[in-house]
């Protein structure tokens, strides 16, 4: 099985943009799909940011920050995923959306062995394989932010994912990009999320009922069990809408109360309050 030299990245958002940039550091083709021309500026701006911040760290020359930007081509033609060995979906949580992703990429992607894979962090990766012609070269790839620095990959294949996509994915993840992969089940969550998600929840469900401060309740589990970080700090970093997805999807499988999303966090995410991404969530940010 030939390695993976051509990379396709379907959105450039966090994820995306954190993608991307990792595989062009590993001296990699790197094309970018997003929707339109702000959409391309925005990524842009986000690789650069990234890579610049390192060049100030002294983490990167700026040679070497000029020649990874020059690896990574952004593009609104879908088609020119054509030749792409391994692509990536990036794009929002919603199940209707990176449906539709799959079904564009499945006619697009000519290389039968090429692995589309998806970073949902919520849905079965069958959902997504199943809109396909080829749900063997579907499977899950749940990528961590940020990218360049979080080092776990989730990797789940569904009923219909080949052996031969898993291998080619695990290769590419852990050898090519230094990822430590670990294999989950294709369920709502996977391993990580249907850890996480009911502590986070828990902590929302304080808030609203007044028993703690968001504040109160995130100095507690900082200072008392030495957690880097609060629950609701992390709820704003990954973002209230897609913590409100995934637990959404958790609930609609298992039915399990402690997974129902709280009211506050429903209201929050109606308001638009979603965390770091939009400068208030549970705390407000510059």
């Amino acid at each position: 099985m030939r390695p993976v030299e051509q990379v396709g990245v379907v959105g450039c958002g966090v994820v995306g943009a954190g993608f991307a940039e990792i595989c062009a550091r590993a001296d990699l083709d790197v094309l970018v799909h997003t929707t339109g021309p702000e959409s391309v500026e925005r990524g842009r701006l986000r690789v650069r940011h990234s890579l610049d911040r390192l060049v100030r760290k002294e983490m990167l020359s700026e040679r070497e920050r000029d020649a990874v930007t020059a690896r990574i081509t952004f593009s609104t033609d879908a088609k020119r995923l054509r030749d792409r060995d391994f692509v990536l979906e990036a794009v929002v949580e919603r199940l209707a959306v990176k449906q539709e992703v799959f079904r564009v990429l499945d006619e697009v992607v000519a290389d039968a062995d090429a692995v589309l894979a998806s970073t949902t962090s919520s849905f079965p990766v069958m959902k997504l394989a199943a809109v396909t012609s080829s749900p063997e070269r579907v499977l899950g790839a749940h990528l961590f932010n940020p990218v360049p620095v979080m080092e776990l990959v989730e990797l789940t294949g569904s009923l219909r994912t080949g052996a031969r996509a898993l291998d080619r994915a695990r290769s590419f993840l852990s050898g090519t990009l230094g990822k430590q992969v670990i294999t989950s089940k294709d369920r709502p969550g996977f391993l990580v999320n249907a850890l996480l998600i009911p502590y986070l929840l828990s902590a929302v469900r304080m808030v609203e009922s007044e028993v703690a401060s968001a504040e109160a309740v995130d100095r507690s589990m900082k200072l008392g069990c030495a957690h880097p970080m609060g629950p609701l700090e992390l709820t704003d970093l990954i973002g209230l809408d897609v913590v409100m997805a995934v637990s959404k999807e958790l609930y609609e499988e298992s039915k399990e109360p402690l997974h129902a999303p709280p009211g506050l966090l429903l209201r929050m995410v109606e308001a638009g309050l979603l965390g770091r991404k939009t400068g208030q969530g549970f705390h407000r940010y510059a």
